[in-house]
């Protein structure tokens, strides 16, 4: 198993070329490039960005963060604001996949290249290339757990953020790895959690109440699963039902560990965000770029804990 996580993390899957070219750009150059997240009430994000500002002190760059704090009119409005302080590019998690037109034609107006992370966004033709965790393949290992723990199916209870591309592709993988079994499966519910903890936490509450019988939760992030957590300690049945997710952050790692979660499946934002500025240097550059690039999902375990702890992402 050790071995092949290990070779397993080497892996980069591109996905096919895309054209976005520039001219005329000195890789070795200081560059001027803005990180606009979603949020940074989410410690995946804030890896992100302290990888970034690490890389910007690094090479001389100018970093410029923007947190619209998971408004997709702030946001919009924040990254007209970068391009009007003329950023070279910009490295955009988007609130919306498919709200941030506006602000995706504002860039390419002014010849403003744009690289998306981690969420998958509608109008991938207006953007340079797209670096991603393998979301699909994380929902997907869950689904098969939980297939596994559950050999004659399950009430369940999902809980998703279906205007969040990365959580729905997610969710369609978790789906998947039920395979064969999905139909022994019974999706009591199915809500939207909004990726947060204090929004998911009261969604479970309710969930658990009206289905007394539940066995199992599949929550698309750690924030996420760790308000269904509280919610199952407040009705004290935490340790009759288990709960899948998604992160492998700090606090669902160590979740994992005292025994709370079933099965948490890492992301890597640090080797996302290395690869992302890689990607963006070789746009400026004017070299050709994979459209899609997919880093590696996969589940963590006690052995990694042992070895790494818990206090650090990936």
């Amino acid at each position: 198993m050790k071995k092949f996580i290990t070779s397993f993390l080497t892996i980069i899957f591109i996905i096919f070329t895309s054209s976005f070219q520039l001219v005329n750009a000195d890789d070795k150059k200081p560059i001027k490039f803005a990180f606009i997240t979603s949020t940074l009430n989410n410690s995946f994000f804030t890896a992100i960005s302290d990888t970034f500002s690490e890389i910007a002190k690094q090479n001389g760059d100018q970093y410029i963060l923007v947190d619209p704090q998971y408004d997709q009119a702030k946001q919009i409005s924040m990254m007209e604001d970068v391009i009007n302080q003329k950023v070279d590019i910009i490295y955009l998690i988007a609130v919306d996949s498919e709200g941030i037109r506006q602000g995706l034609l504002a860039a390419k107006q002014k010849q403003i290249p744009v690289v998306v992370i981690d969420n998958p966004i509608s109008d991938d033709d207006l953007v340079a290339s797209t670096v991603a965790s393998d979301n699909f393949l994380a929902g997907k290992i869950n689904g098969q757990q939980m297939a596994k723990d559950y050999p004659n199916g399950a009430k369940i209870a999902v809980i998703d953020c279906p205007f969040n591309r990365a959580s729905v592709l997610r969710a369609d993988g978790f789906y998947a790895g039920l395979g064969e079994n999905r139909s022994k499966f019974d999706v009591v519910s199915q809500q939207n959690g909004k990726c947060a903890l204090e929004v998911t936490m009261p969604i479970a509450e309710d969930i658990i109440q009206a289905h007394p019988n539940l066995q199992a939760f599949f929550a698309v992030n750690d924030p996420s699963a760790l308000g269904v957590v509280v919610a199952l300690k407040a009705s004290n049945k935490l340790k009759n039902v288990k709960v899948y997710t998604v992160d492998g952050s700090p606090d669902g790692k160590k979740a994992f560990s005292d025994g709370d979660i079933t099965l948490t499946v890492a992301q890597a934002p640090i080797q996302l965000a290395k690869e992302t500025y890689k990607v963006g240097k070789q746009v400026l550059a004017g070299e050709s770029v994979a459209k899609e690039i997919l880093v590696p999902t996969f589940p963590i375990t006690k052995e990694m804990i042992d070895q790494y702890g818990v206090k650090v992402w990936q």
